[in-house]
Parts: structure tokens; C-alpha cells; sequence
């Protein structure tokens, strides 16, 4: 923690395996593996430890308040909620997304405000709802190359995207294939940047927002502006 693929008939198309990640995340919650033994739902220090946390928030709440009329922010990968629930006042409207059925009947049970919205989806997969702006926070680091890929086909609509990344500190080698699931690239000395091969993601503009050190400066959960 801180130190702080034409023809049909005679080519039938292949069955593809699913991504395991929706049932990876339900595990995650019912066994606690992100911790939080005292809650139902607890989605690990990168959304409670303050040191992590409040650098965070203060820095996506600059952000927002620099436009003149508040935005539309679509949270993708909202978890528990605890930290977007601190931003949902400085938008026009916030749609938190979530994998979990469970956990988005739970947020909508608990989180209530005029502009915000709980939505169950697989990012990888569905439409993604219509809005300015994008949070992916810590939540790409979870998923294999294939479903990133998948991802980052769905962001285009998006004006801007705040990405938040937990990576190793200094010179690493990114995007280095993983299976989805609990663990990060952190366990094979990389992570993920969405500008590189096999991504390629093309952006106008980058800004680094916040940027928190951990594990004697080992490593850092870096978090970056992409203008689309």
C-alpha cells in the first residue's frame, strides 16, 4: 500500500469461449477477495485508502468544474461505488456501469441522486451509454489483450477518458497478456497503456492527472486524461 470473422452455409461460424470475467467478478464479491470482510460488496483499497483515494478525487473534480456546463460522465467499471459516488455532483449526468447484477441492484438501493444512473453491462460487449466523458478506473488492468481490444473499440464516442492504471514504477514492457480475473500485470512486471501494441488507441492529447506511489515506490496508480 502507499508509502505513503462468407459464406455460412459451407464456413459455420466458430463458438466463441466467453470471457470469464463476469463470473471472476461475482467470485470476487461473494468471497471477499478484494477484502472488506465486514461488507457485501467491497471493491479493494484502490477505492478506499485514502492516500489512493482522495488524491484522486480532487484531481477529477478539477477537471469536471473546468468546463463551463457540467458534463455527462459514464463510469465503466463503477464497483462499490465509494468513489463515484464523491463525483456524481459535478456532472449533468453520471451512468455507473457494472458487470455484477448483483452489485448495480445494490448500488441502486443505496445511491440515489437526480443525475445519476446504475446500468448493468459488459463494457467488452454492449452499447456503451451516450456521454462526454469515460472513467475506466482500475479496471483494464484486470482484463486479458482480446478484451481490452474489445473495449477500446467502444470508446470512440467519447470525447475524453479518464483512465486510472496500477503499474509498475519506472520502465516496464505493456500489455503483456493476461487470463481476467482478480490479479493485475503488476504479477508479470507490466501494465497496461492503451497507446501501445496491441491496443493502438489514437488520441489528440494526454494529461496526467494524479499520480500515487506504493509499495516502496515499486509501484504507482497513475491516472491520465485521454482527449479522444
Amino acid at each position: 500500500m502507499p508509502t505513503l470473422v462468407n459464406n455460412e452455409k459451407n464456413h459455420p461460424k466458430k463458438t466463441k469461449t466467453p470471457w470469464p470475467t463476469k463470473a471472476a467478478m461475482e467470485q470476487i464479491y461473494k468471497l471477499n477477495l478484494w477484502g472488506g470482510k465486514e461488507t457485501e460488496f467491497y471493491s479493494g483499497e484502490g477505492s478506499h485508502h485514502p492516500a489512493i483515494v482522495e488524491p484522486y478525487i480532487a484531481a477529477v473534480k478539477t477537471f469536471l468544474d473546468s468546463f463551463k456546463e457540467p458534463i455527462t460522465v459514464c463510469d465503466l467499471g463503477c464497483g462499490d461505488f465509494n468513489v463515484g459516488k464523491q463525483l456524481v455532483s459535478y456532472t449533468a449526468k453520471y451512468i455507473a456501469v457494472d458487470i455484477v447484477p448483483s452489485l448495480i441492484i445494490r448500488n441502486k438501493e443505496k445511491f440515489k441522486a437526480a443525475n445519476l444512473e446504475f446500468r448493468c453491462l459488459d463494457i467488452a460487449k454492449a452499447q456503451l451509454p451516450k456521454a462526454d466523458c469515460a472513467i475506466v478506473r482500475q479496471v483494464l488492468q484486470h482484463l486479458s489483450n482480446a478484451e481490452i481490444k474489445s473495449i477500446v473499440n467502444n470508446l470512440a464516442n467519447f470525447n475524453y477518458i479518464i483512465l486510472t492504471e496500477h503499474l509498475p514504477n519506472g520502465a516496464f514492457e505493456p500489455n503483456k497478456d493476461i487470463i481476467s480475473g482478480q490479479a493485475n500485470r503488476l504479477k508479470v512486471q507490466s501494465g497496461v497503456n492503451l497507446q501501445a501494441s496491441p491496443f493502438n488507441l489514437k488520441i489528440k492529447k494526454e494529461t496526467q492527472l494524479s499520480t500515487v506511489v506504493l509499495n516502496n515506490e515499486k509501484e504507482v496508480i497513475k491516472t491520465t486524461i485521454l482527449q479522444l
